[in-house]
C-alpha cells in the first residue's frame, strides 16, 4: 500500500502491516529490503498523520526526516549505536519505532511522552534536548566515552540547517575536527540555507564520494602520497577544490569532516546505501542531506511554518444557533510585537532584534513594516545579546526579544557586555514563567532569579497585557539595562491603551486593602492573589517591579501586618520574593515571609494551568500559607510573636 500525498489529517488509523511488526520488534527492520523499506516509511508517515491529528504538537519537521529515521534504525545497531537528535521537534517517527507507538495519543499530556528525547523515557532516547545546537557535542562525548573504553559504537548526530547556525555546533565541529572521533553528523537541510541546490552533478558526484571504490581508492592514495613530500596536501586541496564546485561542503572540509552530499533525504535506498558505507568509515564524517519539511502532506508542504506544530484536531461538533463569540484577548507577544511597531513609528533609534524567534516573539509585522532595522540572527543568543550590546554603544536603542530559556544562553553576555557597562538594552523576555506542554526545557522559571542578582538591571513583571506594553515603554526609556518578562498565552482582556504611556519604576499598587497578611504579587498571577485576599480578608499588592522594589510601600505594609505571602511564577530560590525578604534583614524589619512559588523542581510537560496546579501556584497555596503562618504563630511563645510587639492584633 503506497499513500502518496495526502491533503488532510486522517481521523482513523490507517492499515500498517509492516509497522505493526516493527514498532513492537524493531529487530524485524533489519531483515527488511528496499522495497519494503520505502513502504514502511510510507506507513510511518501516515501513522504520524494520525497521532498528531489527535494529539497537536510538533509537525512538519517529523514528517521531513521518516526515511532518514528508517534507515538509521535499519543500518545502525541502536540503542546500543548512539543517535544524538538537535532540539527533537524531529523525533515522533523515531518514538513510533521505538516500542512507544500505543502511547502517542498521551504526547505532550500530564503523565504522557514528552514532546522531546528524554533519557528516561527510553533508552533509545540517548540524550534529552529541546534547546538546539548541542547534539554534536553529546555525540562527541559519547563517542570519545567509546574510544575510551574500548567500545565498538557508532555515534551519529542529527542536526538541521537552522540548528547548526549555533555557535555551539561550531565549537563541536571544529573540536571533533581536532580530535577526530569515529562519529557521523547528518546535516537535515530543509531550508536550504547551506547552499543552493546544484541539481543533477551534486548528486552524481555524492554518490561517487559516498561509494566503497572511492573511498578505497582515496585512502590508498593518502597512505602513498604521505611519504611524498607535498604530494598529498596537494592532492587534497585539489579534491577540496572539485568538491567545492559542485557541493557547499568546503567549509566542513576545512573544519576537517570528510564531508558527502548534497544528497536526496528521502530517497531511501540510496540513504540506506549511503548509511551502510559511512558506517565502515573512521574519523569524523559529514552527511548532508536534503528534506522538505512536512513531505507529504500539501498543507504542511506549501506552509512549512504555519505547520511546524499544529493544535489537536477535534471531532466536529453539531450545529448550534449563531452566538456572538466573544472577543479573545490578546497574546503577550502580539502586544509586544504592536508596541515595537508603534515605538518604531516614532524614533529611528529603535532596533529590532530574535534569535530566530520572529513568529514566536510577534515580530513579523516589525521586520516587515522596519526591515532595516530588524536583525534575525538564527540560533545564536549569545550573539544577540553582544549585537545589541555594541548598537547601544553607538546611538542605537536595541530591543531583544528572546524567550526566556533561551536568555539563559546568553548569560555570560549579559553580565559583562551589556550590565558591567551600563547599556541601554531593553530585553522583552518572552515566555516567562511555566509554557506547558513544551515541558522543562521550556519552562521559563529561572529568570528573576537569574536577572536580580546583577547590578544595573531593572526588572518588570506585568500582571496584565495594558501594563505590559507600560512596562515595555518604560523599560525602553529607561538609561540602562531593562527587562520585561511576560507569559506564553493571551491576557486577561483589560483595555489597551493605544499611547506610549509609562509607569513609574519601582512603584507598586494596592489592589485590595486588607489586614493581617499582605500578599505581594509579581507578575501574572494577580487573579490567584485576589481569590485569596477575598478569602482571608488579606491586603493585596500588584507589585509590578521586581527590581528595584517598592520599598516605601513595603516599610508601611510591614509596620500594618504581621505577615507577607510573596507569589511569582518564578523559582523560589533567588526570585523575587526572595528580594522581599532580604530587603526586611537588610532593613532589621522582623515580619514573617512566606513564598508561593515554583519549588525546587522541574515541573513535568502538561498543559499550562495543570503545570500551575502541579507548581502550586494557585490561590489555595497562598491561603495555606496564611493558615501556616496563624498556626506558627498560635504555637509560638508569646514573646516571639509579633503580636506580642503591639503590632496588629487582628487573628487570622
Amino acid at each position: 500500500m503506497i499513500f502518496g500525498m495526502i491533503e488532510e489529517l486522517p481521523t482513523t488509523r490507517p492499515e500498517t502491516p509492516l509497522l505493526d511488526t516493527v514498532s513492537s520488534d524493531l529487530g524485524a527492520l533489519n531483515g527488511l529490503d528496499t522495497q519494503d523499506l520505502v513502504r514502511l516509511a510510507d506507513e510511518l508517515r501516515h501513522d504520524l498523520l494520525y497521532s498528531v491529528a489527535g494529539t497537536g504538537g510538533h509537525f512538519g519537521a517529523g514528517l521531513g526526516v521518516v526515511e532518514l529515521t528508517v534507515a538509521l534504525h535499519h543500518v545502525f545497531n541502536t540503542p546500543h549505536d548512539r543517535i544524538v537528535w538537535d532540539v527533537g521537534h524531529q523525533t515522533y517517527p523515531h518514538k513510533i519505532l521505538t516500542g512507544r507507538r500505543d502511547r502517542m495519543n498521551s504526547m505532550r499530556q500530564l503523565e504522557g511522552l514528552s514532546g522531546f528525547p528524554k533519557r528516561s523515557e527510553s533508552p533509545y532516547d540517548t540524550f534529552g534536548v529541546g534547546h538546539s545546537s548541542t547534539s554534536i557535542s553529546a555525540a562527541m562525548g559519547m563517542a570519545l566515552a567509546a574510544q575510551n573504553q574500548g567500545i565498538d559504537r557508532k555515534v551519529i548526530a542529527v542536526i538541521g540547517d537552522g540548528a547548526i547556525t549555533g555557535g555551539m555546533a561550531f565549537e563541536a565541529l571544529a573540536h571533533a575536527g581536532h580530535e577526530r572521533p569515529n562519529m557521523l553528523v547528518i546535516l537535515n537541510d530543509n531550508q536550504m540555507s547551506i547552499g543552493h541546490n546544484t541539481g543533477g552533478l551534486a548528486t552524481y558526484f555524492a554518490k561517487i564520494w559516498a561509494s566503497k571504490t572511492y573511498t578505497a581508492l582515496r585512502e590508498g592514495s593518502k597512505k602513498i602520497l604521505e611519504h611524498v613530500r607535498g604530494a598529498w596536501d596537494l592532492a587534497k586541496k585539489t579534491e577540496e577544490h572539485m568538491k567545492g564546485m559542485v557541493a557547499p561542503g568546503t567549509m566542513f572540509e576545512e573544519l576537517g569532516w570528510h564531508y558527502i552530499g548534497p544528497l536526496d533525504g528521502h530517497d531511501l535506498p540510496q540513504l540506506v546505501n549511503t548509511l551502510n558505507v559511512m558506517a565502515e568509515l573512521k574519523g569524523p564524517q559529514f552527511l548532508h542531506i536534503r528534506t522538505v519539511k512536512g513531505k507529504g502532506f500539501a498543507p504542511a508542504e506549501r506552509d512549512p511554518i504555519g505547520y511546524h506544530a499544529i493544535n489537536k484536531l477535534e471531532p466536529a461538533k453539531p450545529a448550534k444557533a449563531a452566538v456572538p463569540a466573544k472577543p479573545k484577548a490578546p497574546k503577550y507577544q502580539d502586544v509586544f510585537g504592536q508596541w515595537i511597531c508603534d515605538l518604531a513609528a516614532q524614533d529611528r533609534r529603535v532596533v529590532g532584534i530574535t534569535p530566530a524567534m520572529c513568529e514566536g516573539s510577534g515580530m513579523v509585522a516589525y521586520a516587515q513594516q522596519y526591515p532595516d532595522r530588524f536583525y534575525d540572527v538564527a540560533i545564536a543568543e549569545q550573539h544577540s545579546v553582544t549585537l545589541a550590546a555594541g548598537m547601544a554603544c553607538d546611538g542605537l536603542k536595541p530591543v531583544l526579544a528572546i524567550y526566556s530559556t533561551f536568555l539563559q544562553r546568553g548569560y555570560d553576555q549579559l553580565i559583562h557586555d551589556v550590565a558591567l557597562q551600563g547599556l541601554d538594552v531593553t530585553l522583552a523576555i518572552d515566555r516567562a514563567g511555566l509554557v506547558g506542554q513544551d515541558g522543562p526545557t521550556h519552562h521559563g522559571t529561572f529568570d528573576l532569579s537569574y536577572l536580580r542578582c546583577i547590578p544595573n538591571m531593572v526588572i518588570a513583571a506585568p500582571s496584565d497585557e495594558n501594563q505590559c506594553r507600560q512596562m515595555l515603554q518604560s523599560a525602553w526609556l529607561h538609561d540602562g539595562p531593562a527587562a520585561v518578562r511576560y507569559p506564553r498565552g493571551e491576557g486577561c482582556g483589560v483595555a489597551i491603551d493605544p499611547a506610549l504611556s509609562t509607569l513609574e519604576i519601582g512603584k507598586a499598587q494596592v489592589i485590595r486593602e486588607g489586614s493581617g497578611v499582605a500578599i505581594l504579587n509579581f507578575g501574572v498571577l494577580l487573579d490567584q492573589a485576589m481569590l485569596a485576599g477575598e478569602a482571608l480578608g488579606a491586603t493585596v499588592v500588584d507589585m509590578r517591579w521586581v527590581k528595584p522594589l517598592d520599598v516605601d510601600l513595603l516599610r508601611s505594609l510591614a509596620s500594618q501586618h504581621e505577615c507577607f505571602i510573596t507569589l511569582e511564577e518564578n523559582a523560589i530560590a533567588g526570585g523575587a520574593g526572595s528580594g522581599v525578604a532580604e530587603w526586611l534583614a537588610e532593613s532589621k524589619i522582623d515580619r514573617a515571609v512566606r513564598h508561593v512559588g515554583i519549588p525546587d523542581a522541574f515541573i513535568a510537560h502538561a498543559g499550562q494551568g495543570e503545570c500551575r496546579q502541579l507548581a502550586g501556584l494557585t490561590s489555595d497555596s497562598i491561603i495555606a500559607a496564611a493558615e501556616g503562618f496563624a498556626m506558627d504563630q498560635i504555637s509560638a511563645p508569646l514573646s516571639a510573636s509579633p503580636l506580642a510587639a503591639g503590632q496588629n492584633q487582628q487573628a487570622l
